[in-house]
């Protein structure tokens, strides 16, 4: 794990990203357990949600820890005949991270943040493992990824 921490700290170090990334002993995995860890409120979580469009592109959504994604939002928003939930190979493959540490900028895809993110000044997001996160400002992770700022929350 310690592979993938370091690959994103020098990451951030190099594409000069405003983050500070977090190691903890115990898994942030889940929405839940990166709240406990952090000892916030799972409102402060997002999630990034790997999909796969029908050319086998990628596409990482970022959304609030509580919401889910609809995925017909994503193919319509993106003009794309469908989008399915990446398994935890292509995962790996796609981003280079391990599914559950995957962070929300740092990789080849197409990014779209849903505009509930947006609403909150900070957030926490992958960091690269299991046991890491990254915290940012949501003006800095949408600037690092380029993302898209489109409803596509369920």
């Amino acid at each position: 794990m310690k592979l993938y921490e370091e690959k994103l700290r020098k990451y951030i170090e190099e594409s000069n990203i405003e983050a500070e990334q977090l190691i903890f002993k115990e898994s942030c995995h889940s929405v839940a357990e990166a709240a406990i860890a952090l000892g916030v409120s799972e409102d402060e979580i997002v999630k990034n949600i790997c999909l796969i469009d029908d050319k086998e592109n990628l596409i990482l959504v970022i959304v609030k820890g509580e919401d889910r994604v609809s995925t017909s939002r994503v193919a319509k928003a993106l003009n794309v005949e469908s989008v399915r939930v990446a398994t935890a190979e292509e995962i790996l493959d796609k981003t280079g991270y391990v599914c559950g540490g995957v962070p929300s900028f740092g990789f080849e895809a197409t990014y779209i943040i849903d505009s509930r993110v947006m609403e909150k000044e900070l957030v926490y997001t992958g960091g690269g493992s299991e046991k890491a996160l990254a915290k940012m400002s949501t003006k800095n992770l949408q600037k690092a990824n380029d993302g898209i700022i489109l409803r596509v929350r369920r």
